[in-house]
């Protein structure tokens, strides 16, 4: 979230969720490109109950998030084995390729009808 301020959300709570789960939108992405764009890294879009769909997640929709943020969502969890160097890799590869898409979009927001 520090390298894209106030161009990423958090979605949820921020303490009162499961330790291990993150999931985030952000601003004028659409999460199923950015998951495109780094195989490197295991994520996948919007809630538990949504993946593989491109269309706004309904637990997303419901818990206030619009439209534009929900088709920006991804959804990130370690496991007992993560080590802090990978979660630091991929912060950086997710920031990297954010910053990469929305300069190929020229900073502009996804919509779908």
């Amino acid at each position: 979230m520090e390298s894209l301020p106030d161009r990423v959300k958090l979605n949820g709570h921020p303490t009162e969720r499961l330790p291990n789960t993150l999931n985030l939108s952000f601003e004028g992405i659409d999460s199923t490109e950015l998951l495109a764009a780094m195989p490197e890294v295991a994520v996948s879009t919007g809630s538990a109950c949504h993946a593989n769909r491109r269309e706004p997640s309904a637990v997303l929709t419901a818990m206030g998030v619009p439209r534009e943020l929900a088709l920006g969502a991804v959804r990130l969890s370690v496991g007992r084995y993560t080590t802090e160097e990978e979660i630091d890799r991929a912060s950086k590869i997710i920031a990297g390729k954010v910053s990469e898409l929305r300069s190929k979009m020229g900073g502009s927001f996804i919509s779908r009808p």
